[in-house]
C-alpha cells in the first residue's frame, strides 16, 4: 500500500504561480508512474500530468503542456508539479497518483486544493 501525500495548494491570482509536492511513502518508485489529476467541481477528473520514474518521461495534457511541469526529486521521494501562468479555469482539487506497473495497481492522495481568483 502507497501512501501519498500532497501538499502546496491554496489561493492564488490568474497568472500567478503555485507548486504542488506529493511524498510517497513507497521507498522504491522505479516501477511506478506518478502523476497529478484535477477534478474541478460539477466535472470529471481529469489528467494533468505524469511522469515516469525510472526515466524521467514525462507526459502532459494538451490543456496544461507550457504551463504546468512536472518532475521527481528521487532522494525525497517526492513529485511535484510547478504550475505557472494559472488560469481561473485551473481552479479544481488536485490528486497526486501513483501507477504500479506490477500488479497495475493505483493509489490516490486525499487532494490539494488550488483555487485561482480573477
Amino acid at each position: 500500500q502507497v501512501q501519498l501525500v500532497e501538499s502546496g495548494g491554496g489561493l492564488v491570482q490568474a497568472g500567478g504561480s503555485l507548486r504542488l509536492s506529493c511524498l510517497a511513502s513507497e521507498r522504491t518508485l522505479s516501477n511506478y508512474i506518478m502523476g497529478w489529476f484535477r477534478q474541478a467541481p460539477g466535472k470529471e477528473r481529469e489528467f494533468v500530468a505524469s511522469i515516469e520514474w525510472s526515466n524521467s518521461i514525462t507526459y502532459y495534457s494538451d490543456a496544461m503542456k507550457g504551463r504546468f511541469t512536472i518532475s521527481r526529486d528521487n532522494a525525497k521521494n517526492t513529485v511535484v508539479l510547478q504550475m505557472n501562468s494559472l488560469k481561473v479555469e485551473d481552479t479544481a482539487v488536485y490528486y497526486c497518483h501513483a501507477h504500479s506497473f506490477f500488479g497495475n495497481l493505483d493509489y490516490w492522495g486525499q487532494g490539494t486544493q488550488v483555487i485561482v481568483s480573477s
